[in-house]
């Protein structure tokens, strides 16, 4: 019961520390002067990957990669089907916002590229490197389209930014806040890490299993949130590019990372069963974004009825 506390504990201090890292820095690059446009597409994008990072890295060192790779996995597969299925039982999600198709396509191009790496049996530092390249490939892209979209008078470029709310406008506040997250993130990774671990050797499930669900989910959390607390406020046309962007930077920045400091080796039940559900759940995405679909509610009931079914399997995999 001890180790489920600290799982819980951990994941608890994910969310939280990963909100204070990304309000703190958001109030840091206000205070100087940043616009809101490259804040959105650097800190804030790469702050709510922080507990994925860490959990990642963590794993990695403590030769728990199974959990590392499971929950890059298991997070793109819960973003797709359980971040974006939930809050369109609330207010339908448009499938329109400017630079939709592109970013599909790079999240579909990233996807793939990871699996063909995958099947070298290991991620090692050019794979991490490659990653990271393409990650600088794709903030450019996304800030250069931007900023045309800007300029052609379709958004602003001192619009606000999504999904962030309560910025500390006070310097000594947006320090501290940015502090919280720097210290809990890693001591909140090191626990998640290790109460999984010890969970799995004592159920007897194998790591990629507890990081496919469990941390999956634990880390997918501030963008359920996110999407949900849109939805509400009927602001759910953010979901999608939040998602997209989200499943991205997981690959690209976070295995990327991690490869790059360390080899990751990846396992059977990733390459025979769940890197293919996500580049399922991925492709899924690709008509709805092509003819600017709507995600209403009953495809966000089958959204969460293939995730259930997802879940069900793995459990049973688990048991056998």
């Amino acid at each position: 019961m001890f180790d489920y506390l600290i799982l819980a504990l951990g994941l608890a201090g994910l969310v939280v520390a990963g909100d204070a890292l990304v309000r703190g820095a958001v109030g840091l690059a206000e205070r100087f002067g940043i616009p809101p446009l490259i804040i959105g597409l650097t800190i804030v994008a790469l702050g709510t990957s922080a507990p994925e990072l860490m959990v990642s890295i963590q794993a990695a060192f403590d030769d728990a990669a199974d959990i590392a790779v499971g929950n890059v996995v298991g997070s793109n597969v819960a973003n797709i089907l359980l971040v974006l299925g939930v809050p369109a039982l609330i207010a339908a999600t448009p499938c329109d916002q400017i630079g939709l198709k592109r970013s599909t396509f790079f999240m579909l191009g990233a996807s793939a590229l990871f699996a063909v790496f995958a099947f070298s049996g290991q991620l090692v530092l050019w794979h991490g490197l490659v990653f990271l390249a393409l990650l600088a490939v794709f903030l450019i892209g996304s800030y250069m389209s931007a900023r045309k979209a800007g300029a052609s008078g379709d958004v602003s470029e001192l619009e606000t930014i999504d999904g962030v709310e309560g910025v500390p406008h006070s310097l000594w506040a947006a320090l501290a806040f940015f502090a919280v997250g720097v210290i809990g993130l890693p001591l909140a990774a090191d626990a998640t890490v290790d109460s999984a671990s010890s969970i799995a050797r004592t159920l007897g499930v194998p790591e990629v299993i507890i990081g496919l669900t469990i941390i999956a989910i634990g880390t997918s959390l501030p963008e359920l949130v996110t999407t949900v607390a849109a939805a509400i406020k009927s602001q759910a046309d953010v979901g999608v590019g939040n998602v997209i962007g989200s499943n991205v930077f997981n690959i690209l920045f976070i295995l990327g990372a991690t490869a790059s400091i360390t080899t990751v080796p990846i396992a059977e039940q990733i390459l025979r069963f769940d890197i293919w559900v996500m580049l399922a759940s991925s492709a899924l995405l690709l008509p709805l974004v092509m003819m600017k679909m709507t995600i209403g509610r009953k495809i966000g009931l089958a959204f969460l009825a293939f995730y259930a079914i997802y879940l069900g399997v793995l459990i049973a995999k688990a048991m056998s």
